[in-house]
């Protein structure tokens, strides 16, 4: 799979740079963002990792968009996890502080979940996220997924705990999103 962007609104999601360190490094400074979505969070290095790692699609089992807002890197959603086999993928974000409140997670989920329902052989994605991040559970509700279920200490997040985490799916043929 070749990268590429898509738009939605007032948002481009576009394939990450090398230039975008800089500012992600700056992001992944939130706590809350360290604490749910930390992974290269440790040192400006481990940005450089995660971004090569983002900006190489090849092996065909992610899409990954810098959410950007005017030109500036408002956010983060990535489509991975796709397995062809079993027509299934994941789908996880994140938003920078100033974006945050102003529904450029659920867009760009929205954006992400539309093109790979009508591009991939995928027929269902699913979203996870801490019980206590209840900023993605809007998000979720907000992009049209259905909560399926509570799984018990299933991931360690930044506070090196094992979390709860909540599990939503969305279907090819769900119905759209409210609103």
């Amino acid at each position: 799979m070749e990268p590429f962007e898509l738009s939605a609104g007032d948002l481009l999601l576009r394939p990450w740079r090398n230039e975008d360190a800089p500012a992600v490094w700056a992001v992944l400074q939130d706590p809350e963002i360290r604490l749910w979505n930390g992974a290269g969070s440790a040192s400006f290095e481990d940005v450089r990792v995660m971004l090569a790692r983002r900006m190489d699609w090849s092996a065909g089992d992610h899409a990954s968009f810098a959410v950007c807002v005017r030109g500036e890197l408002a956010g983060s959603v990535s489509l991975h996890s796709i397995d062809p086999v079993q027509g299934d993928a994941e789908i996880g974000y994140w938003t920078a502080p100033a974006a945050r409140g102003r529904g450029v997670a659920v867009a760009a989920v929205v954006a992400v979940w539309r093109w790979a329902f009508g591009a991939l052989p995928v027929d269902r994605i699913e979203l996870l996220h801490a019980v206590e991040n209840t900023g993605s559970a809007r998000v979720a509700a907000k992009a049209g997924f259905t909560r399926e279920g509570r799984l018990r200490r299933s991931f360690r997040y930044g506070d090196g705990m094992k979390h709860d985490e909540l599990l939503w799916s969305r279907l090819a043929d769900d119905p759209p999103p409210a609103g």
